[in-house]
């Protein structure tokens, strides 16, 4: 089910990096081509922009190795999805604008706050629709969550506690071997992967932050804690068998651990072959105690909201790979949820209710299948940032340029709490 009827014509959009994400949120032009349609894409990689303008039937006037080249052009599409890497944000983020295409970009807005806060502006300034990947609002837990602290099912909200599982082999993937290992390449560990729990808790406590404290580091995946006889590279160790981090037991064979999209990551045809050749050649054979990492590998920040609410965050490498746990604490219950199911214990009578999120009415089947990521909300985001453009009201977007800056700086100051082992002080953006 869309948000919208067919009665307008589709939204054209322009892909700006058709790596993982931009593929994912594009894929809702092929599940409702009614509403949606990619008429261009900007990629440098031979291969991925090639399966790209297959997949989207993409005319040759609209395929660009580089995104200046694209913003060279005149306007071409109604909206442009930036899914470069997280350094890589800026500057295409303000010729877009300028140029007045409504515009989506992936989180976080950069790694530099000065940066983040100039992106704002520019789509302020240019009145354009914008939204920023963070998914997680957009979830049926999240709504039904958010629907049921409004109908006061808890009382007030006093405290939370989240923890975000990052899960140990994706830890390895991403954060040690892969793009996001080291924050002089890309940036802190809280921002790339946590700004969605930052931002996610403050949109559930729905009230600005005023100061944050931090603690955490790197512990575990550092050369001192290489196995004796360990080799370089996981197709060489002779102790790679009792190695929970093993290249070959993430990305080989029919037990393989990893997602196609990871797979994806390291080949784009993912063939035991070519992962086999991937992990030779590339950075995911590598062993986990032997990589230029140094993104802290678990992280907890302590909270303080405005009227005194409180909330504690907690990230960690060493869990399985699972979904986001969340208590609540509130004047007159407490709540749990666990991304599907939502448990209110009642202070009044001790009841207990539960509610599975999977069993609301009207799931679109594109949502199910096609575009699951994140609890559904990789679909939802693409439907209310569609919809936003077709009705041309931005009340649609539940991660705008305000909401989404002081997440940001939350996350900023959270950083700066933890490397200075200080309180920070956080303003309003």
């Amino acid at each position: 089910m869309s948000l919208t009827s067919s009665s307008v014509k589709p939204v054209s959009v322009l892909v700006v990096g058709a790596g993982a994400r931009g593929e994912i949120y594009s894929r809702y032009a092929l599940a409702h081509p009614e509403l949606m349609r990619v008429v261009a894409v900007a990629e440098p990689r031979d291969v991925y922009r090639e399966q790209f303008v297959a997949q989207h039937d993409i005319a040759p006037e609209g395929v660009f190795k580089d995104w200046k080249d694209a913003a060279a052009e005149e306007k071409m599409a109604d909206a442009v999805l930036i899914c470069t890497q997280d350094s890589m944000h800026l500057e295409p983020a303000l010729a877009f604008a300028a140029q007045g295409y409504h515009m989506l970009l992936e989180k976080p807005l950069s790694p530099d706050s000065q940066e983040c806060r100039d992106i704002v502006q520019a789509v302020q300034r240019a009145g354009v629709i914008f939204s920023v990947g963070h998914v997680l609002r957009y979830t049926r837990y999240t709504q039904k969550l958010k629907q049921l602290l409004r109908d006061k099912a808890i009382g007030d909200v006093v405290s939370m506690q989240h923890l975000e599982p990052v899960g140990y082999w994706h830890q390895a993937h991403s954060f040690v071997r892969g793009n996001w290992r080291n924050d002089q390449h890309s940036a802190s560990m809280l921002l790339q992967k946590s700004c969605h729990d930052i931002d996610w808790i403050r949109y559930i406590m729905d009230t600005p932050c005023e100061q944050v404290s931090s603690f955490g580091g790197l512990r575990h995946f550092r050369a001192e804690n290489q196995p004796a006889g360990a080799a370089d590279n996981c197709l060489d160790c002779g102790v790679e068998s009792q190695c929970p981090y093993s290249a070959k037991k993430i990305y080989l064979g029919d037990t393989h651990k990893s997602t196609q999209g990871f797979l994806r990551v390291l080949t784009p045809d993912v063939s035991q072959e070519n992962l086999l050749a991937a992990l030779r050649n590339g950075q995911y054979g590598r062993c986990v105690y032997r990589c230029d990492n140094n993104v802290v590998d678990h992280q907890v920040v302590n909270i303080q909201f405005a009227g005194g609410k409180t909330a504690s965050f907690t990230m960690t490498a060493f869990t399985r790979h699972e979904d986001r746990k969340t208590q609540l604490f509130g004047s007159h219950g407490t709540l749990e949820g666990d991304g599907r199911f939502i448990r209110i214990t009642s202070f009044i009578d001790d009841s207990e209710t539960v509610y599975d999120v999977d069993d609301i009415d009207s799931i679109d089947p594109a949502q199910s299948s096609t575009m699951s990521g994140h609890g559904g909300g990789d679909y939802y985001l693409m439907a209310h940032f569609i919809d936003a453009i077709r009705r041309n009201d931005a009340s649609q977007i539940l991660s705008g340029p305000r909401e989404t800056l002081e997440s940001h700086l939350m996350v900023f100051a959270a950083e700066r709490a933890r490397r200075e082992c200080a309180v920070i002080a956080v303003h309003s953006a």
